[in-house]
């Protein structure tokens, strides 16, 4: 007799899994491509290292004024390509895909959104395997540990210590890992000792599109203090050159006249030209300079004068 294959008529088909996977990946890039079309900004994220909980806080802590969107890479490129004849240059963000990607919508400035998520960092130990984002160095000088073990753990990762009034000092300064090297297992114990905290916790920005031009993370980290001393730098550099030139412009017109006015008074005193603006100094020196003559030149006194003038008797 054979036995027969009891089965759950509720039960679901492989294919209508697939259907549902199929819908929820529409609606995903349909909400998508509505973002696009909202915001004049977005930017991507790297959402990769960054814990779900603290994620969550940041996600908060930023306000309404913008929108996370966490999906996978393959929803936001089918939503990049759906829009990419309707905004030019948004296709530029398929190369900004990387590590674990979110897409933040927004209507603020690209710089000041970059801004805004370099002050909601935070500070954190490195873990092994990280790659150190600048120099780690170990400064010379006294530490808070007791003699021990501590200095050959210390002399494994390249540090020169010794002991100093009953406690350990660096007696080098020490860089354990360069800029962009992973960070060794032994390293991020040392470095957690002397409480060294190189990593950040954070939204990384990897690039923002506005209006067809896409600014990479380098751009958008411009220090704003930085910037402005920049900004105040070329503006007086271009009215030097525009001065120099004679180019006319509303920074310089002022500075033009009062300078041709200048070298024009120059010119008629040099060449005694009579104008108003120097008619009491020209006469003035005219004054001087016949004077000046007068005592060079001896001339006879006016009766004397008269006398050689009347003929013989």
């Amino acid at each position: 007799m054979k036995a027969k294959t009891m089965g759950n008529k509720n039960a679901r088909r492989p294919s209508d899994y697939v259907a549902k996977a199929a819908v929820q990946k529409k609606d995903a890039v349909n909400s998508l491509i509505k973002l696009f079309s909202t915001y004049s900004v977005v930017a991507v994220v790297n959402l990769e290292s960054l814990p779900s909980a603290q994620f969550q806080r940041l996600r908060a802590s930023l306000g309404n004024d913008l929108q996370i969107i966490m999906s996978k890479k393959s929803v936001i490129k089918l939503a990049i390509a759906a829009v990419k004849g309707k905004i030019p240059g948004i296709d530029q963000l398929n190369n900004s895909l990387v590590g674990m990607p979110a897409l933040i919508f927004t209507n603020q400035n690209p710089f000041r959104l970059a801004n805004l998520l370099n002050k909601s960092k935070s500070k954190a130990p490195a873990k092994p395997g990280q790659i150190a984002p600048f120099d780690i160095v170990i400064p010379a000088g006294p530490t808070s540990f007791a003699p021990g073990p501590i200095i050959s753990e210390l002399a494994s990762v390249g540090i020169k210590a010794g002991v100093e009034g009953g406690k350990i000092a660096v007696k080098v300064a020490s860089t354990v890992v360069r800029e962009g090297e992973k960070i060794k297992p032994k390293v991020a114990e040392v470095i957690a000792k002397f409480n060294i905290q190189p990593m950040e916790i954070g939204l990384n920005l990897v690039s923002a599109y506005e209006k067809g031009i896409m600014y990479d993370r380098k751009v958008l980290s411009i220090d704003p203090a930085t910037y402005v001393k920049e900004l105040v730098s070329a503006a007086q550099e271009s009215r030097a050159v525009a001065l120099h030139i004679g180019f006319p412009a509303t920074e310089t017109i002022v500075l033009l006249i009062t300078k041709s006015a200048r070298e024009s008074r120059h010119i008629a005193r040099e060449f005694n030209i009579m104008v108003p603006e120097l008619a009491e100094e020209l006469v003035g020196k005219a004054g001087l300079e016949a004077a000046a003559i007068e005592g060079m030149i001896k001339f006879p006194a006016p009766a004397a004068a008269a006398e050689s003038s009347q003929p013989p008797q």
